[in-house]
């Protein structure tokens, strides 16, 4: 598994490893959730765009946007942040 290897412990992950971890985070979370990108969207108040680059990695996210989105996860922010 690709966040296996990303992993170290008492490495300090690299923004783009870290941005990959919360994106999967993310994704499996809303798949866990049974919830489609276009529904975490809407009830989060993001974009499918927006959705989709942070599951993929693409993009950094505000702590705030991370918080929301693990409201409507119904997990902690701390669940999206780690291994």
């Amino acid at each position: 598994m690709i966040i296996s290897t990303l992993y170290c412990e008492g490495m300090i992950l690299g923004k783009p490893e870290f941005t990959v971890i919360v994106g999967a985070n993310v994704r499996k979370h809303r798949i866990n959730n049974n919830l489609t990108i276009e529904q975490l969207a809407f009830d989060a108040g993001l974009t499918y765009s927006q959705v989709s680059r942070i599951e993929l990695g693409k993009i950094k996210t505000s702590a705030y946007t991370l918080y929301v989105l693990a409201k409507h996860l119904k997990v902690t922010p701390n669940d999206l942040l780690f291994v």
